[in-house]
């Protein structure tokens, strides 16, 4: 997915505010694509944890990424300086919170995608049968 690909772009750059921003969004993203694969026509909202919540009604092994959730933090503190108690969006997100966020969107990624492969695979079996 392009967001997570200029996630670690902007990181190289130094830009860890802007780089939990989209490994968030590269996560979200994903988990609506599934619900869109799965059939449903609106998927509204933009919470990691709530969209994975979601997902589980089809496959309750989505519990195992749940804990992606926490990268909703990421959502409106790391663009607004509204957002946050104090500060700018620049200076309180740091290296270490975009080497938490990055791999965390990997995952549940490489989870949506094994699971859509997945689901193609058994269509593909029903097909041959």
């Amino acid at each position: 997915m392009r967001d997570l690909e200029d996630a670690k772009f902007v990181f190289h750059g130094k830009r860890y505010n802007l780089a939990c921003f989209l490994a968030q969004q590269a996560a979200e993203k994903a988990l609506k694509a599934y619900l869109y694969y799965m059939g449903e026509e609106v998927v509204p909202g933009n919470s990691v944890s709530d969209l994975c919540k979601r997902a589980m009604k089809y496959d309750e092994e989505f519990k195992r990424i749940c804990k992606a959730g926490v990268l909703d933090k990421y959502y409106i503190p790391t663009r607004y300086p509204n957002g946050l108690p104090g500060g700018v969006p620049y200076e309180a997100f740091d290296e270490s919170d975009a080497k938490r966020a990055i791999p965390l969107a990997e995952m549940v990624i490489k989870f949506v995608k094994d699971k859509v492969e997945g689901i193609q695979g058994e269509g593909q079996d029903r097909e041959e049968d």
